[in-house]
């Protein structure tokens, strides 16, 4: 009985940290009404200018400054030297503070009347940059941070725990009651929830929105900052996934707390953390399922966010704003072969002749495009945001490698099993969209990607010891379709069954725009409760938009499986889920022609192809990485149509403005 008290009390150290993530996420959402999945992102980067700072004395610059991308500011701290930790922890937040504020500025301050998706998106280019900046500064190495709070063993409840855990738990709960008492009692605190209530209203008294959401954005880095850098010596250090990942569960505190209240938050972190580490020692037990063996501690955030939205999603708050925003432009596609002719030529004919690299890049591009176009479905068409795509594709990959061993069922029906199963998961998924929507939804499938993730994709149950699962090569009337056959890559019979594939999923999502379907989908998105005046039946449009996108998902991640020739869960992350999401945002995610962009500039594509084959040097993925997180967030900002999207619409603007003409002479 010891050993579970033991374990569960030391979880106090990962709901501590965990709280941190989610009283900023409340801090932020109060001041600009942004969920920001990239807080995690922003603990981890302080974190690692507080290690550097530590270790070697350098404040360590996003960006080269004079040549020098550092300063020694503290000389060589002595190994063990305690009063290293003031300059470094008082130089750390200061970063902190400055970093809350830049992207305040700079991204989300422009943002204040877009369109929910805009938000979500520059969170992700947010993200995107915090970590090429890192990767660049500090490279991939596990960083070792010195312990801060005292690591002796202390008796508590008949069992020993490290007392650091103690600390942080207490840490916790008075940071909880001071933002409280900042929020209740100070003249910052009480315009900050006039402004979150009404802000027009409160522009009118005199407060300005910019300058206390300015504020809310520091003292929500500050915090997040604080808790990254006590708790970093907990674990086996930081990198770059273990704080970026702690927004799920930390979306599930702050949803309880009603994006509100910072007890409430607080309490719900450290539950949260006490509950995940009694789930990792009850894994190991010998009476525990197999099936269940790995991510049971990320399923329960998942469910925590779907009971709490289901049952109180209409009450949580909607942060007002006297601004006005517009849809993406989805626009009717016309004249579409000619196009189809041109585009299917260029690609046979770089299928044929490109160099086994290019023919790589040509590949990534075509299975980003069939993704991409599940999202414009989805999210373009019927504006339901989910970011689990990535999460469809890969169940659809990893069923189609266990028919394609344990069955020996032959091509193509263990791609449209595969695909179908993708679509079970998908209508499972649309049952909560019936209720809620917008924010919300997107929380809901970034809590299941991360725990399908966990439970599936790396289960060693399920997808063997070696982490993989091996895929069966396609073969058609004696035809193999192999991406790989031997020491010959990226063969070109596989190129060709790609492009057809690809062909005609973007056919499909042509023809459903252009038919009574397709409007349904738009009227649904422009505004569910007129749509259901006219007699559209909302719940039912919704389910058939999750039902097709997914099935798109799905055939995406069955040829991606047939290119990788195996399949494992580092493919299909939540991470590359708001990827693809933020490079369908960027080609335009209401339309196939953006599907094709977002394609041509998603990670491994054309774009990076063709950088690859005029350069060289280990940081080529990284440089583009910073700059793709770049134009995303400045696409966010200056066009929400996305780069196709804005042609299509200045397209339709002269073609409208022609036709008045005419009708005026």
């Amino acid at each position: 009985m010891d050993i579970y008290i033991q374990t569960l009390l030391t979880g106090l150290g990962d709901g501590a940290v965990i709280a941190g993530v989610a009283l900023g996420l409340v801090l932020a959402y109060q001041g600009s009404g942004v969920v920001n999945f990239a807080h995690g992102a922003m603990m981890m980067y302080s974190t690692y200018i507080y290690d550097e700072l530590r270790d070697t004395g350098d404040l360590v610059f996003p960006l080269s400054i004079s040549g020098s991308d550092r300063v020694n500011l503290l000389g060589t701290p002595a190994s063990g030297d305690l009063t290293a930790f003031w300059p470094a922890f008082l130089i750390s937040l200061g970063v902190a503070a400055i970093l809350g504020l830049l992207v305040h500025l700079l991204v989300f301050r422009p943002l204040r009347g877009a369109p929910l998706l805009a938000k979500i998106v520059a969170t992700v280019g947010v993200f995107i940059v915090l970590q090429s900046i890192v990767l660049l500064r500090f490279g991939t190495q596990n960083e070792t941070v010195r312990a801060i709070l005292p690591t002796d063993m202390v008796d508590i409840l008949g069992t020993r725990i490290p007392e650091d855990r103690l600390w942080l738990a207490a840490i916790v709960v008075i940071a909880s009651l001071f933002l409280a008492a900042i929020y209740r009692f100070t003249i910052f605190g009480i315009a900050t929830r006039a402004a979150a209530e009404e802000e027009k209203g409160a522009t009118l008294i005199g407060f300005s929105p910019d300058m206390l959401a300015a504020g809310n954005w520091m003292l929500a880095s500050m915090v997040a900052a604080v808790f990254g850098i006590l708790a970093a010596s907990l674990s086996n250090g930081v990198n770059m996934v273990n704080y970026t990942l702690l927004v799920v569960p930390a979306l599930a505190g702050a949803l309880v707390g009603s994006l509100r209240s910072f007890g409430v938050t607080a309490a719900t972190c450290l539950a949260l953390g006490m509950f995940r580490s009694e789930l990792s020692l009850l894994q190991m037990k010998s009476w525990w399922p197999d099936f269940a063996g790995n991510g049971m501690r990320d399923v329960l955030p998942f469910l925590v966010i779907i009971v709490i939205l289901f049952f109180k999603g209409d009450r949580l708050p909607n942060r007002a704003s006297h601004l006005t925003s517009r849809l993406a432009f989805a626009p009717t596609p016309r004249n579409i072969l000619p196009g189809s002719i041109i585009l299917s030529a260029a690609t046979v004919l770089g299928v044929l002749f490109f160099g086994r690299a290019l023919r790589l890049s040509l590949y990534l591009s075509m299975t980003s495009v069939i993704i991409v176009l599940s999202i414009v479905v989805l999210t373009g068409y019927v504006g339901q945001v989910s970011l689990a795509q990535a999460v469809f594709a890969g169940v659809s990959g990893f069923i189609l490698g266990k028919i394609g061993l344990e069955t020996g069922i032959p091509f193509p029906i263990p791609v449209i099993l595969g695909a179908l199963g993708a679509v079970i998961l998908g209508l499972l998924v649309g049952i909560p969209a019936l209720r809620i929507r917008g924010l919300q939804l997107a929380a809901v499938t970034m809590a299941l990607g991360v725990a399908i993730g966990t439970l599936l994709f790396n289960n060693r149950w399920f997808v063997g010891q070696t982490g993989a699962l091996s895929i069966e090569p396609p073969d058609l009337f004696g035809i193999n379709l192999a991406a790989n056959v031997g020491s010959d890559f990226n063969r070109w019979e596989y190129g060709l069954m790609l492009l057809f594939v690809t062909l005609l999923c973007c056919l499909l999502v042509v023809n459903v725009r252009r038919t009574t379907t397709g409007r349904q989908f738009l009227s649904v998105r422009a505004n569910e409760r007129a749509a259901a005046a006219c007699g559209v039946n909302g719940a039912l449009t919704k389910l058939q938009a999750f039902a097709f996108s997914s099935f798109l998902a799905g055939l995406g991640g069955a040829m991606l499986a047939y290119l990788r020739g195996q399949i494992s869960g580092t493919s299909f992350s939540v991470f590359e889920s708001l990827a693809l999401l933020a490079f369908a945002y960027l080609g335009g995610i209401g339309s196939v022609s953006g599907a094709l962009v977002a394609g041509v500039l998603a990670p491994g594509g054309l774009m990076i192809g063709f950088i690859a084959k005029s350069f060289s040097g280990d940081s080529l993925s990284t440089y583009a990485n910073l700059v793709g997180g770049l134009g995303l967030i400045l696409t966010a900002i200056l066009n929400t149509d996305g780069i196709a999207g804005k042609i299509a619409r200045d397209r339709h603007r002269k073609t409208n403005f022609k036709a008045l003409g005419r009708n005026t002479k």
